[in-house]
């Protein structure tokens, strides 16, 4: 029998069922490619129809479609030859002169020297290529930073029951399927927001049964754990604290984890009172966390959980709506865990303890954390030119702290601007020593004068310092 996945995928983007605004905006890319020539990253759960809108695009546009499976085909060779050719000059053998479309499947599997340069190839093809590039993820922060950077992102959300019910109705009608309307309903809630899958199981059943009645859908959800932006959606805006940590029981992620996560996020949704109290309840699961290091005793994990899960919830005045951009803790658990990376934040971290006064340990697990998300993307320009010019950081440490590519303008322009202040502050401090002034006009009460200010004041450190003492 054919798949009917396959036979029943959409053929146009108009039938891509379940995300109608991404869809919108995949067709926008397409539309206006020859302005900005950039390749776009479509990532989301499996199952959503991330592949299928690529194709429906094609057909749209009357684009041939290229498509290479990442992790399969990942040699910079193989890439380079077929993708990079077709890229470039719109033609292979064989093929048409009109536009191609490069789809790139599992794009977020492709990791450094494992895939043979297979990700410098893709990265370089994204940027260099003269015809449309799409990338397939299921994650998209498993993919490199550099090859997020370079490409546009859409993300397609889990599809509804809603949107699920009414293509397996159509599925049924097009077989001459009879069927109880709780029999959809059941296959709809089964698989949770995967379409593909309620699919294939409506299919499975099918032939075996003339009639689908819902005791034929095996009703208990699929094994699946939940999504760590998931978990972030239900602790911070939706669930109580009982349900928060219902929630943690199925992320797969280790509770020291979980506090970083809730730690970078929790500012995007709370603030004020709701903020303090998150803060609290993450500060006593950093507590528990300790006492794991020390003794080693696992079963305390129980108690980081039950802070970062129900006591960050429990922290909220009620339930939130709208959509968050949340991110990963980049400057500890993606960033942290090369060694390059580690000299990095250690860099940071020494500059920061040199400047406040305070140990390593504390400049990194305390100040370091907060700082990035103040100055996550460089969004609060003001704040980060201050810690730039106070720690005296380069582009590689900024982009570190902030989560920006270190080769973007708006990094070196903060660097830059960080580099004026400094400058100025070393004028202003310099007071007028070199505008003519000789030892024998300046009196011992001057001197003292200066040396007196200088104590108060705190010299130029306290300068620096000052940008960002306006904002803690």
């Amino acid at each position: 029998m054919v798949d009917w996945t396959e036979k029943y995928r959409p053929t146009s983007l108009s039938e891509v069922r379940g995300n109608d605004s991404a869809r919108d905006e995949f067709e926008e890319w397409a539309r206006t490619w020859d302005e900005h020539r950039e390749a776009v990253v479509l990532h989301g759960s499996p199952g959503v129809g991330k592949t299928s809108a690529a194709h429906a695009l094609a057909a749209d546009m009357g684009w041939d479609v290229i498509e290479l499976n990442a992790s399969d085909q990942r040699t910079a060779d193989v890439i380079e030859r077929v993708a990079g050719e077709a890229a470039k000059s719109g033609t292979l053998a064989g093929g048409t002169t009109g536009r191609k479309l490069i789809v790139l499947d599992e794009a977020d599997n492709v990791h450094g020297n494992a895939d043979r340069g297979g990700a410098g190839a893709i990265t370089s093809l994204v940027k260099e290529a003269d015809q449309p590039v799409v990338l397939i993820a299921n994650e998209f922060y498993d993919m490199s930073r550099g090859l997020r950077d370079a490409c546009r992102e859409i993300e397609f959300r889990d599809v509804s029951k809603r949107s699920i019910l009414p293509v397996l109705r159509d599925v049924c009608r097009r077989e001459g399927i009879e069927y109880e309307d709780a029999a959809l309903d059941a296959l709809a809630e089964k698989n949770a927001g995967d379409l593909r899958s309620a699919i294939n199981d409506l299919q499975a059943i099918a032939e075996r049964n003339e009639v689908l009645t819902a005791e034929d859908v095996v009703t208990g959800r699929r094994d699946t754990t939940e999504g760590i932006f998931d978990f972030l959606d239900g602790v911070l805006k939706e669930e109580d604290a009982e349900g928060a940590l219902k929630m943690a029981y199925d992320v797969d992620e280790t509770p020291d984890d979980l506090v970083h996560w809730v730690e970078d996020n929790v500012p995007k949704d709370y603030a004020g009172e709701e903020l303090v109290r998150a803060y609290r309840a993450l500060t006593n699961a950093d507590r528990w966390l300790g006492r794991v290091r020390v003794t080693q005793d696992y079963s305390y994990w129980r108690y980081v959980t039950d802070n970062v899960a129900a006591g960050v919830a429990a922290a909220r005045d009620g339930t939130k709506g709208g959509w968050t951009r949340y991110g990963p803790p980049s400057y500890w658990r993606k960033l942290g865990r090369s060694r390059g990376a580690r000299d990095t934040r250690d860099h940071v971290a020494q500059a920061i303890a040199e400047a406040s006064g305070t140990s390593m340990s504390t400049a990194r697990r305390e100040v370091l954390p907060f700082l990035a998300v103040m100055t996550h993307h460089c969004k609060n320009r003001e704040l980060t030119v201050a810690m730039t010019a106070a720690y005296d950081l380069d582009a590689s440490h900024v982009s570190f702290v902030t989560g920006s590519g270190e080769d973007t303008n708006k990094v070196a322009s903060i660097v830059e601007d960080a580099d004026e202040r400094h400058e100025t502050a070393a004028v202003e401090h310099s007071g007028s020593a070199f505008e003519g002034s000789t030892t024998s006009e300046t009196s011992i009460e001057d001197v003292e004068d200066e040396a007196d200010d200088g104590e108060d004041g705190g010299g130029e450190s306290e300068d620096s310092q000052s940008g960002l003492d306006d904002f803690f």
